[in-house]
C-alpha cells in the first residue's frame, strides 16, 4: 500500500493551509495540481473544486468532504476512513457499499475509469 505524502505543490499547500478559496481560483485559472497519493487527512475540503481530478491513492482520513463533487475523478486506492461524506457526488462506477466500507473500515476504493 502506498504511503501518503506531503507534496510541495503550491496548490496542495493551499489546501493544507485551509485556503480552499485560493485553490478553487487557481483551478479556474487553469492551474494544474496533482493530488494523487497525497495526504489530505483531517482537512476541511467542503467547498473544494475537485471535479475531474486524479485522486488515485489519496488519503482522506477524517477529512470533511461534505458536498464535494467527485464525478469524473479517479479514486482508485483512495481511503475515506472516518471522512464526512454526506452530500458528496461519487462516480457512478463506485458502488455505495464500496464507499461505506472505505468510510467505516478504511478500505481503499477500487475504481478504474472506463476508457471510451
Amino acid at each position: 500500500m502506498p504511503t501518503p505524502h506531503i507534496s510541495q505543490d503550491p496548490m496542495y499547500q493551499m489546501l493544507r493551509l485551509d485556503d480552499v478559496t485560493s485553490f478553487n481560483a487557481a483551478r479556474e485559472r487553469g492551474q494544474v495540481c496533482d493530488l494523487s497519493g497525497c495526504d489530505l487527512r483531517g482537512l476541511d475540503l467542503r467547498k473544494a473544486n475537485l471535479t475531474g481530478m486524479d485522486l488515485t491513492d489519496t488519503y482522506f482520513r477524517g477529512t470533511d468532504l461534505r458536498g464535494v463533487d467527485f464525478r469524473g475523478c479517479c479514486l482508485d486506492g483512495a481511503s475515506l476512513a472516518d471522512a464526512k461524506v454526506s452530500g458528496c457526488y461519487f462516480p457512478p462506477e463506485i458502488p455505495a457499499t464500496e464507499i461505506q466500507l472505505s468510510v467505516s473500515l478504511g478500505t481503499r476504493l477500487r475504481h478504474r475509469l472506463s476508457k471510451n
